[in-house]
């Protein structure tokens, strides 16, 4: 865990969040900032902070079941996921992290 990172902070509970999801090594949460009617962010409790970073196949695995998971507990079918790796690319919390919107339409290519 990162002291200052906020989402290792979220993620093992010391800012409170309510998570539509928890496995050991991951949870899922609504971003506080959300980008459509909703935005939740999955997050590997783990500090890893890109992509790029992700070394684990089980962990890896684990993300994608836990935003399966989530969005199947929350009655969503249609979503958008996205995975910002690097500033360039529009990744603000250098903590990795997958995007998943849902509830309005999405144009492509994406902004």
């Amino acid at each position: 865990m990162s002291d200052s990172c906020i989402f290792c902070k979220t993620a093992n509970g010391q800012i409170p969040s309510d998570f539509v999801y928890e496995t050991k090594r991951v949870v899922v949460f609504k971003d506080i900032n959300p980008q459509a009617p909703t935005h939740l962010l999955v997050v590997p409790k783990e500090h890893i902070e890109t992509l790029n970073d992700l070394n684990d196949k089980d962990l890896t695995a684990e993300l994608f079941e836990a935003l399966k998971a989530a969005v199947k507990k929350l009655g969503i079918s249609e979503y958008r996921t996205v995975i910002n790796t690097g500033k360039g690319a529009g990744q603000e919390v250098f903590h990795l992290h997958i995007h998943v919107m849902a509830g309005r339409s999405f144009s492509w290519p994406a902004g």
